[in-house]
């Protein structure tokens, strides 16, 4: 039987990392209606980058969720990514 507490958590982490993802629209309005030629405002990258860190500790607890419901059934694969493994390289 699966534990309603899980499902609850599950519910809130995917309704947090929507909200978290949402919460980018405006501002990817102004960039992209932006001109491409000009510098980008500075209250928008100090909202850009409140939002990825939102957008990734949205993400991030969602995964650790996951994982754990996985590891719970014996399910979670053995090769995973590696922290550090993915991004842009230098």
């Amino acid at each position: 039987m699966v534990d309603l507490t899980e499902i609850e958590a599950l519910k809130a982490s995917l309704r947090g990392a929507r909200a978290a993802a949402g919460a980018l629209a405006d501002v990817t309005v102004r960039i992209e209606g932006g001109d491409a030629h000009a510098d980008v405002a500075e209250a928008d990258l100090d909202e850009l980058q409140r939002l990825a860190l939102a957008n990734a500790l949205a993400a991030q607890a969602l995964r650790g969720l996951v994982e754990s419901m996985l590891k719970r059934r014996g399910k979670l694969a053995t090769a995973g990514v590696e922290p550090g493994s993915v991004g842009i390289d230098d």
